[in-house]
């Protein structure tokens, strides 16, 4: 999949380089593929295992005509002590391992100078994910310009803003249950010490300093894209600004940029349910009946957790489709649904996927009443797009931020009440909070109900959709940035030229 190393006059090259998650791989690729509709030549940075994972929906992008590839270099996984094969976090059979996947990626930096200095002319642009501090490093040495990938919306962002320089959580000392409020966000938001990021935990070994390096890096950056759309949350992009300076460009919600079936199927993973069945079992439901629970791609939920979401699932007497994945405990909440029968006693009107699920297109039928989500952004956002009510349920890091966002401030969404994290990083073996059947059916009936609520909550939910789809077109705020975080780096490019 390589491209002539040759460009044409005037064609911008960016240079992008994602992070090892499927989190993180899926919307840069949706990034990359809109760029190159753009018209600037694209070249993605990956390894062997995530070029065969995403590179069919590449391939489809390539024999459409758009100037985008894949530029593979091997990862030096036995060196840094990982399992063979091991190039992504969801592949990883224990989160301790996360800090040997990132120092095996921090390696191609040598790879990816190699390349960069064999090309006439240079990359224009860099463009890396936040959590990445060697391309920073790389950018300096050739003089490109950097832009960072935030993978985030801006309301996180500035949440992380004032939480670094106000310190307010150490107000309530160790207490992991006492509120404290945000200050100086547009909305009132109440947070827990136990419900923040990683990144203001102590306990945790080396978080501090990487936090410090990755602030001083965004610090160097010519700029941010985020994956978001002005509309959604236009008074914390606003602030953003105001810390970052006007080079932020929100180009959301990239997972619209899949416009037919087959690339909604092909995003991401290969689906573990067939295309067809999943479409017909959809078709035979009745509008807005049925709930879609998944929990993410990096779920490590404990099986009694997930046991509490499917008796509530059966408890509820509503359809519902269910994704069933606990990543290296898989097999045993596996093994609890085949000895307690559960997929048996409920086919009448359930469907399980076990592994994988085309998630754009489930949530894109009409079938769909609610969407009970982890809260990351990529489902968050995906649910907003196709106008669904959520159920949240926030496991950790940035996804309590998130659910904030949605219940309190969109008001589209009903929290299963999670006070503290579910899962714990790095610690596998030590199970979280647990959430009891009755408060995921009390937070699905509340989504699902007829009621003025439940209504007001359907309505607020489609209007955000429309906002949505309208920001992508041509004339709508995101293709604009699109436009203007392309003209930045032509203006760039000339400013070099003249010097």
């Amino acid at each position: 999949m390589a491209l002539e190393e040759t460009q044409e006059q005037n064609q911008l090259h960016f240079l992008v380089i994602p992070m090892g998650s499927p989190g993180h791989y899926i919307p840069t690729v949706d990034m990359a593929k809109l760029l190159a509709q753009h018209g600037v030549q694209v070249t993605i940075v990956t390894t062997p295992v995530n070029a065969l994972r995403f590179g069919s929906i590449l391939d489809q992008a390539i024999q459409s005509g758009l100037p985008i590839c894949f530029l593979e270099f091997p990862l030096p996984y036995k060196e840094f002590g990982l399992p063979e094969g091991c190039e992504s976090i969801d592949d990883l059979p224990d989160m301790k391992m996360t800090g040997a996947l990132m120092q095996a990626y921090t390696s191609l930096q040598t790879q990816v100078e190699q390349y960069i200095e064999q090309l006439n002319p240079r990359p224009n642009c860099i463009l890396a994910d936040t959590f990445l501090l060697w391309p920073g490093e790389t950018a300096k040495k050739f003089q490109i310009p950097r832009i960072m990938f935030d993978g985030m919306n801006c309301f996180t962002q500035m949440c992380n803003h004032v939480l670094h320089l106000s310190k307010v959580y150490e107000s309530v000392g160790d207490s992991e249950l006492e509120s404290f409020v945000l200050p100086g966000l547009p909305d009132r938001i109440e947070l827990t010490r136990s419900q923040l990021p990683f990144a203001f935990n102590p306990k945790i070994k080396g978080m501090s300093d990487y936090n410090e390096k990755l602030r001083v890096s965004e610090s160097e950056a010519y700029g941010v894209v985020v994956n978001s759309f002005e509309e959604l949350e236009q008074g914390y992009v606003d602030e953003y600004k105001k810390v970052k300076g006007d080079n932020v460009w929100c180009i959301g919600p990239l997972s619209l940029c899949q416009k037919d079936e087959s690339e909604k199927v092909q995003r991401g993973n290969k689906s573990s349910v067939n295309k067809n069945e999943c479409l017909k079992w959809l078709d035979s439901q009745e509008t807005g009946s049925v709930i879609y629970a998944c929990l993410g791609s990096v779920s490590r939920v404990e099986p009694a957790h997930l046991i509490e979401l499917a008796l509530a699932l059966e408890s509820s007497k509503r359809p519902f489709i269910w994704v069933v994945r606990a990543g290296h405990k898989t097999e045993k909440i596996e093994k609890w649904i085949e000895e307690q029968e559960f997929e048996k006693r409920t086919k009448d009107r359930a469907l399980l996927i076990h592994g994988w699920a085309p998630q754009l297109l489930v949530l894109s039928h009409p079938a769909i009443g609610g969407f009970l989500t982890h809260c990351g952004w990529n489902s968050t956002l995906e649910g907003v797009c196709a106008g669904v009510p959520l159920i949240t349920w926030p496991q950790f890091q940035e996804q309590f931020y998130n659910e904030k966002l949605v219940v309190q401030v969109l008001r589209t969404g009903v929290s299963v009440g999670a006070q503290k994290t579910s899962v714990l990083w790095g610690d596998d073996d030590k199970p979280g909070e647990l959430v009891k059947s009755e408060a995921f059916v009390k937070a699905i009936e509340m989504v699902m109900e007829e009621g003025k609520e439940g209504e007001e909550r359907r309505k607020r939910a489609k209007e955000l959709s429309k906002m949505a789809n309208k920001a992508i077109e041509e004339g709508g705020s995101s293709h604009r940035n699109m436009t203007r975080l392309i003209e930045a780096i032509k203006n760039q490019e000339r400013n070099t030229k003249l010097i």
